[in-house]
């Protein structure tokens, strides 16, 4: 006889939104990672460029990371967040553009901080490309 199977479905945990929250731009070279958190630290929305459906070298642009944070702000606005502090990281090319955007969906922008991981002459870098 075959046994039979019963999976249990984890409940969703339940996010408080706070009307102030902090916005985290990853802006790589591949791609760009948007995430919007409340004051504690607990994910409220978050999207990618990947996640827009956009591929390839199409990932990195200005556009899939506007596309990106309309996306995130827009969930985040209708759960009640009106403010929020923005943390770049990365040398990506839609920095500008996913900031622009999230303050045009409705969430105002009150500080923002570049936290680009920076080496103190750490590791070795790669060796040069060879074109």
């Amino acid at each position: 006889m075959a046994k039979k199977v019963v999976r249990t479905v984890a409940k969703k945990k339940k996010v408080h939104v706070d009307p102030v929250g902090r916005v985290f731009i990853q802006a790589t070279f591949n791609n760009i990672i948007v995430s919007i958190t409340n004051a504690n630290g607990q994910v409220v929305a978050w999207s990618s460029a990947g996640k827009m459906g956009f591929k390839g070298s199409k990932k990195n642009t200005p556009y899939a990371a506007s596309q990106a944070s309309q996306d995130c702000a827009k969930v985040a606005y209708d759960l009640g967040m009106r403010k929020a502090e923005v943390q770049i990281k990365g040398p990506g090319s839609g920095r500008e553009a996913a900031i622009r955007t999230i303050n045009n969906a409705g969430i105002e922008i009150t500080t923002i901080h570049d936290i680009t991981p920076i080496p103190h002459n750490g590791c070795r870098p790669p060796k040069k490309r060879r074109v």
